[in-house]
């Protein structure tokens, strides 16, 4: 297993019906492309081995032994396959027909998974030839001689990977088998079905594996019946889906006439990893499992070639891909950071704000969120004071951004500058005000930080903090200087996010002088700007040549505290994510460079002021991260420093 990541394929052959003979050649030969694609497990479609429209048939002795002969022949023919397969057929257990999921692997039938819930309504009479799977008297079959186990509640573990299986109707009832099957263990489901098509259904039915994916925590692999099947009624168009987590992964093109096959990973580290912190997961398993213990049946996992690794890596893991997902993102996330300031100014009844504007995307974003919350509030824009301190190393550009920018948004303008006051402070404390160390950096954050303050006292009114959950992580930010506030209303969004939450802003609310204004402030370097310009008056102190680029940070932020994802995963990752963009060697020094600070920064953390969270990933010590101040990164920088 690589990292983590299992190879699953849904698979839809032809088929003709009643045919076994000729259904096991169509299993065999998709089979084998699957596994010429590494891949791990292969589901094929409900009663595949005959055809799901035999109805009658069913009745009728020939067909069943047949089946049942076809299983092993399919067996023999592939005991070369290392993949995990899993078919549908018919099968006679005892005095009951079942609807069944029959398991193999290298030539050996390892066991049975009868149906559950039969589907008896609408189009559908599967009670006339089948009993549900619980009805059955027995937990054995025998079959050409030999025992086979066969159960409603039957695992298959494979190291990391635990597969549940159900069948069609199974994910249409209000409590599917597989939310019991999660409950003991079952990281995969896989869902051999035949549904047919509907107007509209498919779009239901995707909805059920997603959701069904998210409330198990777990990777879900669905194949449906495809052309081949009997269209005297009905129409079976092959649908195929692998989902992990809510999140869909792959989804099969429906109505082609031929066979069709989709591959995919899924996770299930992640998995795992959730399911540990979501310690309801299994709370009072005992009540709904009863005395019912899972049969689990072994099998092996087989390996695959790293080269074949397929899944796409999103570089940007806090920011939606589709511009429909970014709009309704982008729109969600202000509205928690407008109703989180909304909530702390009706709270404290005041009616003015503060916010110190740099003419950079935090305080950009900060001034915008104030903006919109005073209008959402019936208060006058020009309550907000909108802060601009000059200092030694404010550049043209930003200076004329922010001016630009409160001015734009009929803000109140305040200009104060800090140079006289830190040149005092350095006298006072006895620095020379010429060697640009820390604490000629900080003397400025730190007097900015106080003018804020004390303005907002004498306005009787909020500083709104501007700094943003990127550099919260990495501790780029001065310790009671920009690190404080009353309230922090960027403190759950990621400087990726940011950039992009202005830059939507810029393009989708605004026009004219002010959309020009907040693209140029999108291009401009990122910087504290805390060390005076070059002698062109351009920017010096570029944050990310200092730190690391902002988009890695975000990368590795995201797969360690969202999933506590090892350097080796972050590593391989990244290397997937950002392969036409960072050699391995910077990403590896970039990793070590996160590390490094996340640990020793974490007291700067520990005293946050408020502020909203607003994704899946927060440092609040009050919210999602607690971590000692003094916990030792020694383990994660040793695992970073030993990776090739």
């Amino acid at each position: 297993m690589i990292h983590g990541f299992v190879k699953v394929a849904s698979a839809v052959p032809l088929l003709q019906v009643a045919d076994c003979g000729y259904n096991i050649e169509q299993i065999e030969h998709l089979l084998r492309k699957a596994a010429m694609q590494n891949a791990q497990i292969v589901v094929f479609p409900e009663l595949s081995i005959t055809g799901y429209s035999c109805m009658d048939l069913f009745a009728q002795d020939s067909l069943l032994k047949q089946a049942v002969e076809a299983l092993f022949e399919l067996a023999r023919r592939t005991r070369n396959i290392e993949a995990l397969c899993i078919v549908g057929m018919p099968l006679a257990v005892g005095n009951h027909l079942t609807n069944t999921a029959a398991v193999l692997q290298k030539g050996k039938v390892l066991g049975f998974v009868p149906k559950t819930y039969m589907s008896d309504y609408g189009e559908y009479q599967e009670r006339r030839w089948f009993v549900p799977g619980y009805e059955l008297q027995t937990d054995r079959v025998t079959l050409l001689g030999e025992d086979y186990p066969v159960s409603v509640n039957m695992l298959f573990t494979g190291g990391k990977v635990t597969v549940g299986i159900e069948l069609c109707e199974d994910l249409w009832t209000p409590v599917p088998p597989s939310s019991l099957l999660a409950m003991q263990g079952a990281n995969i489901i896989v869902n051999l079905s035949a549904s047919n098509e509907l107007t509209g259904k498919n779009e239901y039915l995707k909805s059920l594996v997603l959701q069904q994916s998210a409330r198990c925590i777990a990777g879900y692999v669905y194949s449906s019946a495809g052309f081949g099947e009997s269209s005297t009624d009905l129409v079976f168009a092959g649908k195929g889906f692998i989902a992990e987590n809510g999140t869909l992964l792959g989804e099969m093109e429906r109505f082609p006439m031929r066979e069709k096959l989709l591959v995919g990973e899924i996770d299930v580290d992640y998995l795992q990893h959730d399911r540990l912190v979501t310690t309801s997961f299994v709370q009072d398993v005992s009540r709904f499992a009863g005395d019912r213990q899972p049969l689990c049946i072994p099998f092996k996992l087989p390996d695959y070639d790293e080269k074949t690794f397929s899944r796409n890596i999103d570089p940007a893991p806090f920011v939606p891909s589709s511009d429909s997902m970014r709009e309704a993102r982008c729109s969600e996330i202000f509205n928690i950071q407008v109703n989180g300031l909304a909530r702390r100014m009706t709270c404290t009844q005041q009616q003015a704000a503060v916010v110190g504007v740099s003419g950079g995307l935090d305080s950009t974003l900060a001034l915008l969120v104030t903006v919109m919350t005073f209008d959402a509030l019936k208060i006058p824009r020009k309550q907000i004071a909108g802060v601009t301190m000059p200092g030694f190393g404010t550049t043209g550009r930003t200076y004329g951004n922010a001016v630009q920018l409160i001015r734009s948004l009929d803000v109140t303008l305040k200009e104060i500058s800090i140079v006289d006051a830190c040149k005092q402070h350095f006298d006072d404390i006895g620095h020379d005000g010429v060697t640009q160390d820390v604490t000629y950096e900080n003397v400025q954050a730190r007097e900015r930080t106080q003018i804020l303050m004390d303005l907002a006292n004498r306005l009787d009114g909020l500083m709104v903090g501007t700094g943003d959950l990127s550099e919260l992580a990495l501790g780029w930010t001065t310790y009671n200087g920009d690190h404080m506030s009353m309230y922090g209303v960027n403190a759950g969004i990621p400087k990726t996010l940011v950039r992009y939450l202005v830059e939507w802003v810029a393009q989708n609310r605004v026009d004219g002088d002010i959309r020009a204004t907040l693209l140029d402030i999108v291009d401009t370097p990122i910087s504290p700007e805390l060390i005076p310009a070059d002698k062109n008056g351009a920017i010096r102190q570029k944050t990310e040549e200092l730190v690391g680029p902002y988009e890695l940070h975000d990368f590795f932020l995201y797969h360690f505290v969202r999933y506590g994802a090892s350097p080796a995963k972050i590593y391989f990752l990244a290397q997937k994510a950002f392969k036409k963009k960072y050699a391995k060697e910077e990403i590896k020094a970039w990793m070590a460079t996160f590390f490094r600070r996340f640990f020793a920064q974490q007291f700067k953390r520990n005293c946050l002021p408020d502020g909203p969270k607003a994704g899946s990933v927060s440092l609040s010590p009050r919210c999602d991260w607690r971590m000692p101040s003094d916990a030792s990164a020694a383990l994660w920088l040793q695992e970073t420093d030993a990776l090739a």
